[in-house]
């Protein structure tokens, strides 16, 4: 009885905050008043065990089992009084419902325990392999957006990581063939390999080979529980210096970012893009990391395939450029507040791949 009387405490409390809480309450009260006031005939009492069927789904199994107890007696006393027998057959089917619905409740409570566990443990894989984007690093803002296409999930196939190096600010964004759990595991070698490498290497040709040795060494597709041949991550590496106005940027098989400048939006050319990491064995001469000036004003939008390849009802693809002529040219802040309204209302609601996406404004 302490326990229930604890619960029921709990549950008062909280219900200040969720008014939704007190409605089996409200519903038990309804019924017992036209209980009262319909004729002996109208069998209303036996909508009573609903109201423990309600509270299953919103409280916990002390107080649940104390509504299904108070309407027990309720309807045993109405019908000593109304000296109609017949309630009593109602009163044994609130007697059972309450029991059940104290053991969904039970099971409910459950399961939400095993989502809370799940969802921290993967929003600690998010701040681990995920690790917050500093806004302002150097002459450079940024911002970034990461959603994933599983339910639940915090992280999935596509990845980023931003490093201020003696180099320069180096940036990776990719994304790696395929979902879930073996996705990950592919992600993580390739983030944790560029937060070593990217301080270390001389140049974005040597950080992704560096890169590609990560996968061979770890063997990346015994991660993935599949053919090597198909695994791969696309990736787009960018070194932006502190000073100066000239850039460099590596395609390895990813969409070409987007440049705006002045008013004029242009995907990014790359003169000898790479091929996806892990498919380096198909170069037959090195690949050259392409230069081009950012000046301060200049924004650049790194993007996974979920962006640019999201269809709407008629299969078309998200008008990308359109979209960054109207958000990126303006004078105010980078501009990924917007994009994921637009995805959304390009979709209908259906978000069906992962999503990352860097923008990046020089300042000065």
């Amino acid at each position: 009885m302490r326990a229930i009387g604890s619960g029921v405490s709990r549950l008062l409390s909280r219900a200040r905050n969720e008014p939704v809480l007190v409605s089996p309450l409200l519903l038990t009260v309804l019924l017992a008043v036209l209980a009262l006031l319909t004729p002996p005939g109208v069998p209303i009492t036996q909508l009573l065990p609903t109201a423990p069927v309600l509270a299953a789904a919103l409280w916990p199994v002390g107080p649940t089992l104390a509504l299904g107890l108070a309407c027990l007696l309720g309807v045993t006393v109405h019908s000593l009084l109304s000296a109609d027998h017949s309630v009593m057959f109602t009163a044994g089917a609130i007697g059972a419902v309450a029991l059940t619905a104290a053991y969904a409740s039970h099971v409910r409570l459950q399961r939400e325990a095993t989502l809370t566990e799940v969802r921290t443990v993967a929003d600690a894989t998010q701040q681990v392999l995920l690790r917050p984007v500093p806004r302002r690093l150097g002459p450079l803002e940024i911002e970034s957006l990461y959603l994933t296409a599983t339910p639940h999930a915090r992280v999935g196939g596509d990845f980023y990581a931003v490093a201020d190096t003696r180099f320069g600010i180096r940036m990776i964004l990719g994304d790696v063939r395929g979902k879930g759990l073996p996705a990950l595991a592919v992600a993580g070698a390739i983030l944790g390999s560029f937060r070593e490498a990217a301080y270390e290497s001389p140049d974005l040709a040597r950080l992704a080979e560096r890169l590609e040795t990560t996968l061979l060494r770890d063997d990346a597709a015994s991660l993935a529980q599949g053919d090597p041949a198909e695994l791969f991550a696309t990736a787009v590496l960018a070194e932006i210096p502190r000073q100066g106005n000239t850039a460099t940027i590596l395609s390895c098989g990813h969409p070409p970012p987007v440049l705006a400048r002045q008013g004029d939006i242009a995907f990014l050319p790359t003169e000898d893009p790479a091929p996806p990491l892990n498919l380096g064995g198909l170069l037959t001469t090195a690949c050259r990391p392409s230069r081009f000036d950012f000046r301060p004003g200049d924004r650049l939008l790194f993007y996974t395939d979920g962006v640019s390849e999201t269809r709407d009802a008629t299969g078309a693809f998200f008008p990308l450029l359109a979209w960054a002529q109207d958000q990126m040219t303006a004078p105010a802040r980078p501009p990924l507040d917007g994009l994921h309204r637009a995805l959304l209302k390009h979709s209908g609601n259906n978000l069906n791949d992962d999503i990352a996406a860097i923008a990046v404004l020089k300042t000065s």
